[in-house]
């Protein structure tokens, strides 16, 4: 076949482009690169070869007037430069990979509002699905979800009422787990050290499980150290020193997550503090990029590959059941105890 001619770079190219640099009709070019009807393999791979020197895309919006939704997946996090949600990012795509449907994703910065505003922009697409962070969201946000008649996933937490389907772990349960560890190894004197908290809505569910089990064993936290902003290691090294400073007694110190968690540990090694024999520290996540560190961190994974590709299967319509929608999946995490508490 020849190359096919280039277009006027002003004008919007149509399938009638590539019917004729194909040499097929408009119609044969439509299930083609819709993916529909019966079409033998040689003309399939002229239109595709048409399309791509053409530079050709198909209008999605166009396509969509009919069935009024785009092959489009709103996929709404927190941050980006949390390495959480990255990992979440990959388990989403592996899975959508091979259904057709693209994931879109929008950053609230852990604010309400904009998740809001980016949940509007959204669902004025039409997406197939909506995949987002956490059960908490505003009044108007909540009535969007409810109101959209398509699949929404909420993920990372199960810790109470999903629209329609949720994906995640039980972050009371995790925090009190930990808690659990940690008194099994001795520790008493414990500090929690974390963000404020207002939006983020899981920390407060994984403190709310670890004083839970503390109070079962008659231990109070000893002190507490919380911070605004995002996750760095220079942030936990000053949380660190303010908390061992203010409360030179306390024995162990747990941390919302695991990049602040890092950064204690950090702080504790260069003062020359004994960790785990004088203090113990653990943080949350499990993040792989934290294992070389000269002593690996306790923390609990928080199954985030996992958690993308099952909400994935959700919205694909590939998930055991067959049914699309409605599920409540809760994942365990792991405890790894690593080489900050001390061995039982």
């Amino acid at each position: 076949m020849n190359r096919p001619t280039p277009a006027d770079p002003r004008r919007t190219l149509t399938l009638r482009d590539v019917s004729e640099a194909s040499g097929v009709s408009e119609m044969t070019v439509s299930r083609v690169l819709r993916n529909r009807g019966d079409v033998s393999g040689t003309t399939r791979e002229r239109v595709l070869e048409a399309a791509r020197a053409l530079g050709y895309v198909p209008n999605k919006i166009a396509g969509a007037l009919a069935s009024q939704r785009v092959n489009l997946v709103g996929v709404i996090i927190p941050s980006l430069s949390n390495m959480v949600f990255p990992e979440v990012l990959t388990g989403i795509s592996e899975v959508l990979e091979d259904t057709g449907l693209q994931p879109v994703v929008g950053v609230t910065n852990y604010s309400p509002e904009r998740e809001e505003t980016v949940l509007y922009e959204m669902l004025s697409w039409r997406p197939s699905g909506v995949i987002l962070a956490g059960l908490e969201h505003t009044e108007a946000s909540h009535a969007m979800l409810a109101q959209a008649g398509i699949p929404i996933v909420e993920i990372m937490d199960i810790d109470g009422t999903p629209v329609d389907s949720a994906v995640g772990i039980s972050h009371v349960r995790a925090g009190r787990q930990m808690a659990e560890a940690i008194l099994a190894a001795g520790y008493r004197r414990i500090a929690f050290l974390g963000t404020q908290m207002p939006n983020d809505h899981r920390a407060k569910k994984r403190l709310a499980g670890f004083e839970e089990a503390l109070a079962k064993a008659g231990v109070t936290l000893a002190d507490r150290e919380f911070y605004s902003g995002g996750s760095a290691l220079l942030k936990g090294r000053e949380m660190t020193e303010a908390v061992l400073n203010r409360t030179p007694d306390v024995d162990f110190l747990y941390y919302s997550n695991d990049m602040i968690g890092a950064g204690g540990l950090l702080y504790c090694l260069e003062a020359g503090i004994d960790v785990p024999g004088r203090v113990g520290l653990a943080g949350f996540n499990g993040v792989e990029l934290l294992d070389g560190l000269p002593r690996k961190l306790a923390t609990m994974d928080a199954c985030r590959l996992a958690i993308g590709r099952a909400a994935a299967e959700i919205i694909g319509g590939k998930r055991p059941t067959g049914v699309v929608g409605g599920e409540v999946i809760e994942l365990t995490p792991t405890l790894q105890q690593g080489d900050t508490i001390r061995k039982i």
